[in-house]
């Protein structure tokens, strides 16, 4: 059976890649979406086990120190992670596998599996990602500062990712998503061609 595909989405807070995630999914019910563990609290309408694995610190810290995790990292104080049991199930299955992750994440995911997609989305600009920061309305300005400080540093790590999307509006980005999918399902190194195995 051919391994499902491994597909990393990174970006700064605030530039959209859940929104877009959640749309390809839908366009595209035979990818799933890795399940992320995190110490922040839920926000409102998140749902455990759903949205994210809400963990304390305590449980986190158990989960590293048992190789529990495929990459994990502390983000704006708090620590996040991808369990690794059910990516590595669903892969070995066929299925293909979104993790939405952060950049420090995606580049330790290159480092375990070197066949894995790296997809970068961004904002048309610093001032368009200020604007849906503040949209949002669930953080304060000193917060909002961190994340903009933050996406700097993330934007200077781009480079070592495979592809970068441009969040101009969902349907452009998420129609540039499923092209990047389909181009990669179509390289010969992922591909068994029926009809030629025995030749």
């Amino acid at each position: 059976m051919q391994q499902g595909l491994l597909i990393v989405i990174s970006g700064p807070s605030g530039s959209g890649k859940g929104t877009l995630c959640g749309h390809l999914v839908e366009r595209r019910p035979d990818i799933k979406i890795s399940v992320s563990a995190t110490t922040r609290a839920p926000r409102p309408g998140e749902i455990n086990g759903v949205n994210y694995y809400f963990l304390s610190r305590e449980e986190f810290k158990k989960l590293v120190d048992a190789d529990g995790f495929l990459e994990w990292a502390a983000i704006y104080s708090y620590m996040y992670g991808t369990p690794v049991g059910p990516v590595r199930e669903m892969l070995d299955s066929g299925q293909d596998v979104i993790l939405e992750i952060d950049v420090q994440g995606g580049l330790q995911i290159r480092e375990r599996f070197p066949g894995a997609i790296l997809i970068f989305i961004t904002t048309p600009s610093r001032e368009e990602l200020e604007r849906r920061l503040k949209g949002r309305g669930t953080d304060d300005p000193r917060e909002i500062d961190v994340r903009l400080k933050w996406a700097d540093t993330e934007l200077m790590q781009a480079g070592g990712y495979d592809y970068v999307v441009i969040n101009d509006s969902v349907d452009n980005a998420v129609r540039k998503l499923e092209c990047i999918i389909e181009a990669e399902k179509s390289r010969p190194r992922r591909m068994i061609i029926p009809g030629w195995l025995n030749h």
